[in-house]
């Protein structure tokens, strides 16, 4: 790649189900595949490891989003594309991280909540509804959406590859990723 990276945080925000992770996924693989350094804060696995002791309570969550936000500034700010893939149900606070952070860019999965809970592969929904998990977002504790997302996906309407390629032409557009010529010369 003879272009210089540019850094940018890729923040992929909606209900649990709503497919942040599969358009994440499918979005890691395209820009690794350009060679491009790409870096993961996945809210699952950030909160087995950065933020262990937190709970779900709106100031535990809130301050979950603000370590990652922490993290996602300090790679950007290093070059590197972070993508991440995590519920952040409060409006406030990730406008707080967007803030913080220079090259910012959220991308709003929208799917219905039915739709979220026939995909909830892990049983989530179902255990919130009985009572099991307690505020848990969409069921008892609220998800803000975004106002002015710069991409909208909404995954029970688009295919993953549609959702796929509005945040990847948004990223070109913004000139967060090189020309696809240049990235892939033939």
């Amino acid at each position: 790649m003879s272009q210089t990276q540019h850094g940018v945080t890729v923040w992929f925000t909606g209900l649990s189900g709503a497919g942040k992770t599969t358009i994440r996924m499918a979005i890691e693989q395209a820009l690794r595949g350009q060679g491009l350094k790409v870096e993961v804060l996945d809210g699952d696995i950030v909160r087995q490891n950065l933020t262990k002791g937190l709970g779900f309570s709106k100031a535990d969550r809130d301050e979950n989003i603000r370590r990652i936000g922490f993290v996602a500034n300090l790679l950007t700010r290093n070059g590197v594309i972070v993508l991440v893939s995590a519920i952040s149900p409060y409006r406030s606070v990730r406008e707080e991280v967007r803030q913080k952070i220079d090259n910012f860019v959220e991308v709003y999965v929208n799917a219905p909540l039915d739709i979220c809970e026939q995909r909830d592969v892990k049983g989530l929904y179902k255990k919130a509804r009985a009572g099991e998990i307690k505020q848990f977002t969409g069921i008892d504790d609220p998800y803000e959406p975004p106002l002015n997302p710069e991409v909208e996906c909404r995954t029970d309407l688009e295919t993953l590859e549609e959702s796929t390629a509005k945040v990847i032409s948004t990223l070109q557009t913004l000139g967060y990723l090189p020309n696809p010529s240049i990235a892939n010369p033939i």
